[in-house]
């Protein structure tokens, strides 16, 4: 029997579509929630896997908090800091806009250390369990981080109004709404029996490492995974596609793809980090010699942000090395040396970063920075210019940022960050004229 061309194409066709098809019927949109002061770019990881496995972009949304940082004093307002009244309704709006988005009845939530406040607020407390169909809480200090009764009324005070609410019933969740949470066995900063994190490091917090756990979830340990690597490292993403779709996914790995395209926003840092877009910024995009990390041509893009903040799209290719500089008015010139994209996100946001008093006198200055986890010793190899820094201590994995100051003579060396198998090279600008240098690592 013969077989056409055509019919040879279709079974193709066939052969491969169940797992894109089964990819989009077996998952609800998913919203993600960043944590205490941070934005949606440290999802930018976590949506590329995602994406990897089917999921469709628009399905995914990782959203930026105006006001990420809690409040002194839940109670009483201040400015560019949010209540947890205000998260709870914040990310309700969230949940409708991605509902209303899609067209799907229920969506997924998940969150990583304070995002995961508002999804229990809004799901257990707030009637938005009919809404929701998963609840994955990555990192949250749901006993607190510590119960001191001259922080009563802090968010994370585990004997303060909102912890008591939220914790005081029978059990943490709800039927309609299955409760996943993702905890460190030992090496979360912010679940620990003494304050490591605080001036006070030894006194007794009230807290301990299984201070994340929820009573009537499903609880799982990752080993020796920091606060922010409960949600972004790719054991963690494992565990929320699984959780959510109730299998494996095909792929942990990126799949790169051939032409990304990047966008994202400007947001504030002083006096307060903000999400609050920034116009008037002066963005510059450039590619580098990822050896050197010295320009390579003239600038691939340049724009000045509107009142949306925006600054792309600006399209690369996946394995071009980049520079981004921008400019704001009231902030430190900012120049963010980033490895390649492998894949297109609208999420890459740039909030500059400040330089501190003491680095006001430095011919120029670097920052190491990892988003979306810390610098754990002797777990990883961090190196930054040739040496450990020093400001990094053996022990719970405390510090997302290493700094090194140069000498004015030394001003574009390349100076080489390595964190375990990424390397990463940026170089040093001009202090002097209020610029700093950030080589911001990927994984």
């Amino acid at each position: 029997m013969t077989v056409s061309r055509r019919a040879l194409f279709a079974s193709a066709a066939l052969l491969a579509a169940p797992r894109v098809l089964r990819a989009q019927a077996a998952i609800p949109p998913i919203l993600f929630i960043h944590g205490n002061g941070d934005h949606a770019a440290l999802w930018q990881t976590t949506l590329w896997r995602f994406e990897s496995n089917g999921i469709p972009r628009d399905r995914l949304m990782a959203v930026n908090m105006p006001d990420p940082l809690s409040r002194d004093d839940d109670l009483v307002p201040q400015p560019n800091r949010s209540s947890t009244v205000e998260q709870t309704d914040r990310l309700a709006n969230f949940v409708a806009e991605l509902r209303a988005r899609t067209g799907a009845p229920r969506v997924a939530l998940v969150g990583n250390s304070r995002g995961g406040n508002p999804i229990r607020d809004f799901v257990v407390h707030r009637g938005g369990a009919p809404l929701v169909s998963h609840a994955v809480l990555c990192g949250t200090p749901n006993r607190g981080t510590s119960d001191w009764p001259e922080s009563r009324n802090r968010e994370f005070n585990g004997k303060g109004p909102f912890l008591t609410r939220l914790n005081g019933g029978a059990t943490d969740v709800v039927p309609e709404t299955d409760f996943l949470t993702i905890r460190s066995a030992w090496n979360d900063v912010y679940a620990q029996p003494r304050a490591i994190w605080s001036p006070t490091p030894d006194r007794p917090t009230g807290t301990d490492v299984d201070g994340p756990e929820l009573r009537g979830a499903t609880n799982l340990v990752l080993g020796d995974l920091d606060h922010r690597e409960t949600a972004y490292h790719w054991r963690a993403f494992r565990e929320q596609f699984r959780f959510i779709a109730g299998r494996e996914p095909d792929h942990v790995a990126v799949v790169p793809e051939a032409r990304p395209v990047l966008d994202g926003i400007v947001t504030q840092s002083a006096p307060t980090v903000t999400n609050r877009p920034v116009a008037d910024a002066v963005v510059e995009v450039f590619r580098t010699d990822p050896a050197t990390g010295a320009r390579i041509g003239e600038a691939l893009h340049r724009r000045t942000t509107g009142a949306d903040g925006r600054w792309g799209p600006v399209t690369v290719a996946n394995d071009w090395a980049l520079e981004i500089v921008v400019a704001a008015s009231g902030h430190t010139t900012t120049h963010v040396y980033r490895n390649a994209f492998p894949r297109s996100s609208d999420v890459v946001h740039l909030r500059p970063r400040a330089l501190a008093a003491a680095e006001r006198s430095a011919g120029g200055v670097v920052v190491l920075q990892r988003p979306r986890g810390y610098f754990g010793i002797p777990r990883d190899i961090v190196l930054l210019d040739g040496r450990q820094p020093a400001t990094l201590r053996p022990g719970v994995a405390v510090a997302a940022a290493a700094t090194v100051q140069l000498p004015a003579a030394e001003l574009g060396r390349p100076v080489v960050g390595i964190f375990n198998t990424e390397r990463i090279v940026a170089r040093a600008w001009p202090a002097a004229e209020g610029r700093i240098s950030v080589a911001e690592l990927t994984w």
